[in-house]
């Protein structure tokens, strides 16, 4: 079996047995999320959580009615997960300013990754110490002109292979804003000092953490000696445009561990998936029981509420408005396009404008004579139904004449 919805098949086939055996193996603290989010994903796009329904009224072909199902809107589901992240890119091409940026990407020694499994919240706290990288290398720059980059941030906790690997992906300004509002190329910013930094500020953090710990004291000691060039990070990508920014780094947001079309084959007791090894570039084949396969996408499932997207410096909530007006200004002035100083503002697209851009065909016009169908229903797996035209009709009928609806017994 292969291709798309063989995830949520072994889901489907294996999960209430793996649980069953092994939830132990995952943090106390969000074990219900983690159950809760899979049966969610099981039953996407089902009726089990809800439908709309369309009828075409009045229409002589009689046509069948047209449900819609309600997704889960899970980050495990790959139907979902590609929705979010096309709705969250469109969003951020707004957002984003356009200069050249760089990303990034901040990792974790393999010795420390299991604070953050047991903890994924202190993950956030890490996403801050990339802005403080370089907030101190801006310092140092220049500490009269109070020099201002934006630095937008994305956890992520998985590597090709599916292990659990936390590193934080950075999108970074090119260039930085002074306490003039004069925008100053940053110019290349050495790698041994973000490798050292980045190193300084994740082993005082571990510090913080872990006060009057000796063998954690012991431990950042030994880190430091054998990673004396610090901690590695990646910053080769540069990228010139909004538009390409948006889509880069939503690929990282909210797509499963693995997307569908590295899974090679599925029997019903063994998955074969691939992944590139990032060093030799080679293809690498995996054929591993399915509830090893399980543990590796279920682990990286993140805990309620957790923030995966941190804006900091220029796309702070406090400075992004100001900084997005400045720049603007700034590309009017090197143009003269008037376009560049006017707000845009994207209307997030409907169920229906998706399917009609992806398959060409209207998901809710009448097959026999070619209208829009009308919505008459609402169901709701948690609230019942939400709402009905019948109710509707019957609501105008009583304004209209100003019929009263009995009050019910007791």
């Amino acid at each position: 079996m292969k291709g798309t919805g063989v995830i949520k098949h072994i889901l489907k086939d294996h999960f209430a047995g793996f649980w069953y055996l092994h939830s132990g193996r995952f943090p106390e603290s969000y074990r219900d999320h983690i159950k809760e989010t899979v049966e969610k994903t099981i039953r996407c796009g089902t009726s089990d959580l809800g439908f709309a329904r369309y009828e075409c009224l009045g229409c002589e072909g009689n046509p069948l009615p047209k449900f819609v199902y309600f997704t889960c809107k899970s980050r495990l589901c790959h139907r979902c997960g590609k929705k979010y992240t096309d709705d969250w890119s469109d969003k951020q091409q707004e957002k984003i300013f356009d200069v050249t940026h760089r990303h990034m990407v901040f990792t974790i020694p393999r010795e420390l990754r299991n604070v953050f499994y047991n903890d994924r919240k202190k993950l956030n706290e890490l996403s801050k110490q990339v802005a403080e990288v370089f907030k101190y290398h801006n310092h140092k720059r220049s500490k009269k002109r109070g020099l201002q980059s934006g630095i937008i941030t994305v956890i992520h906790t998985f590597g090709r292979d599916l292990k659990f690997n936390p590193h934080i992906h950075a999108l970074v300004t090119e260039g930085a804003l002074d306490n003039q509002n004069e925008w100053v190329n940053n110019g290349y910013i050495p790698y041994e000092f973000l490798r050292k930094s980045w190193q300084k500020v994740v082993l005082d953090l571990i510090k913080k953490w872990f006060p009057d710990n000796q063998k954690v004291n012991d431990l950042i000691d030994d880190l430091y000696r054998r990673y004396q060039k610090g901690f590695y990070v990646n910053a080769e990508k540069k990228m010139k445009n909004a538009k390409g920014v948006a889509k880069y780094i939503g690929r990282y947001l909210a797509r499963p561990a693995i997307a569908e079309y590295r899974i090679e084959a599925y029997d019903g007791k063994t998955v074969h998936y691939w992944y590139e090894d990032h060093k030799s570039g080679k293809r690498i084949d995996k054929k591993i029981p399915v509830y090893r396969f399980l543990f590796e996408i279920l682990q990286h499932i993140p805990p309620k509420h957790f923030r995966m997207v941190g804006g900091f410096g220029l796309y702070s909530r406090r400075s992004h408005r100001k900084a997005q007006q400045i720049l603007s200004l700034h590309a009017f002035m090197r143009t003269k396009q008037i376009s560049l100083v006017l707000e845009k503002k994207r209307k997030k697209k409907t169920y229906r404008q998706r399917i009609i851009e992806s398959f060409g065909k209207d998901p809710i016009e009448c097959p026999h004579c070619h209208r829009q169908m009308e919505l008459v229903g609402i169901w709701h797996s948690d609230y019942g139904w939400l709402y009905h035209y019948m109710e509707e009709i019957e609501s105008e009928r009583r304004r209209k004449y100003g019929i009263f609806k009995p009050k019910e017994a007791g």
